[in-house]
């Protein structure tokens, strides 16, 4: 019922910044969860980054914390994944999810309803 398109991939050197967007249209934005998952090659789906339906509240990778930062503004219909100090094995395809499950920022992907098509992240080194 919700569709979602991130932007905002692209190929940068370690220590760069990139800020991903996650587009939500087709039903009221504010009652889902949203969360940023990725994968590499070759390798499982992994969670990055969750955020609650106010944006009150987020949950992040370990790997991650300190360096990306979720977001999301209800009146543009937007959730963002802001990644800095980018490493090489940041790289991977970054997905945008929602969730319309009552679970508390939920990090199993079983538990998110929509997904988008995904954007390629590159890190070298």
């Amino acid at each position: 019922q919700v569709q979602l398109v991130e932007s905002g991939g692209g190929l940068l050197q370690a220590g760069g910044s990139l800020r991903l967007s996650c587009a939500a249209s087709g039903d009221t934005f504010s009652k889902y969860t949203m969360g940023w998952f990725r994968q590499a090659p070759g390798k499982e789906r992994e969670f990055v980054a969750c955020i609650s339906r106010t944006g009150a509240s987020a949950y992040l990778l370990d790997s991650v914390k300190g360096r990306f930062t979720i977001s999301r503004d209800n009146a543009k219909n937007t959730a963002y994944l802001q990644m800095n100090s980018l490493r090489p094995e940041d790289t991977a395809v970054y997905y945008c999810a929602a969730s319309i499950r009552t679970t508390y920022l939920p990090r199993a992907d079983h538990l998110y309803d929509y997904w988008g098509q995904g954007t390629q992240v590159t890190v070298s080194s």
